[in-house]
């Protein structure tokens, strides 16, 4: 089946692409350094003139919104995966068969070892339907376990992007941080009886520049995060459509199985 080609590539690990992330981040930061180093340009996205620098506030704020990329990554390939289940012709898709309940033993067989208790949202509502049919014989019953099923993996999916929710909350807290230190540092450094005013508005400005970068690793994160949670609560509601339409509306009573 096309899922199971390339597992690491389809069902990618979580500590492993947390690893590559850091590393692309680390060598994203090396790239514009060595592209603009101390220039203006490099003091805006590294701060690269300060005393501290690599170790900066917007460097850490890079490797935040890389580890964030990474997580919407492995939340993007799962989507995919869980959209390809659709393709395996797990259920009957024309317009006459009908499914007794001697028909779902071979079905329950196929999908049972597709879904686990994390991934396989459609194998596992098939699983689940046709388990609660078999011991129930009652439609009423397999659609109510259908849709307490469907609830929880809503609810899973919600829970999975807790992290990049606080990723994408945490990189303009950083900046506002960084931005908050940088003009105590600056206001504690002024001499009352001589300001530098050209020396104070620099400083000032290298200050801000760790929100304005903030704000807007944080908008992309945000925007790419609704994509990918869409794609995935697509996935869910295809598969809750899928069993309904070719498993719950064929399922007859009528016979003795």
């Amino acid at each position: 089946m096309k899922h199971k080609l390339s597992t690491a590539w389809v069902l990618p690990n979580r500590i492993m692409i947390l690893g590559i992330s850091i590393v692309s981040g680390c060598f994203y930061i090396g790239v514009l350094s060595l592209l603009f180093g101390a220039s203006k340009t490099g003091i805006i996205l590294l701060d690269g003139n300060s005393e501290m620098y690599p170790f900066t506030i917007q460097n850490i704020m890079h490797l935040m919104f890389f580890i964030g990329l990474g997580e919407l990554f492995v939340r993007w390939r799962i989507s995919v995966r869980e959209l390809g289940f659709m393709d395996q012709g797990f259920l009957p898709e024309d317009e006459e068969t009908v499914l007794q309940a001697h028909d779902l033993g071979g079905i329950r067989l196929n999908v049972t070892k597709q879904h686990d208790g994390e991934h396989g949202f459609l194998p596992s509502l098939i699983d689940m339907s046709i388990l609660q049919f078999q011991s129930s014989r009652s439609v009423d019953q397999t659609v109510s376990v259908l849709n307490s099923s469907l609830e929880l993996i809503f609810h899973r999916v919600d829970l999975r992007y807790a992290i990049l929710r606080y990723i994408v909350w945490v990189i303009p807290t950083i900046g506002f941080i960084g931005t908050v230190v940088g003009i105590a540092s600056t206001l504690d450094g002024i001499n009352p009886s001589s300001p530098d005013l050209k020396t104070l508005t620099a400083s000032l400005g290298v200050a801000f520049n760790t929100t304005l970068i903030a704000l807007i690793l944080s908008a992309i994160l945000v925007f790419l995060l609704h994509i990918v949670q869409e794609l995935e609560e697509r996935s869910v509601n295809k598969a809750g459509f899928y069993t309904l339409k070719n498993l719950i509306n064929r399922l007859y009573t009528g016979g003795n199985g």
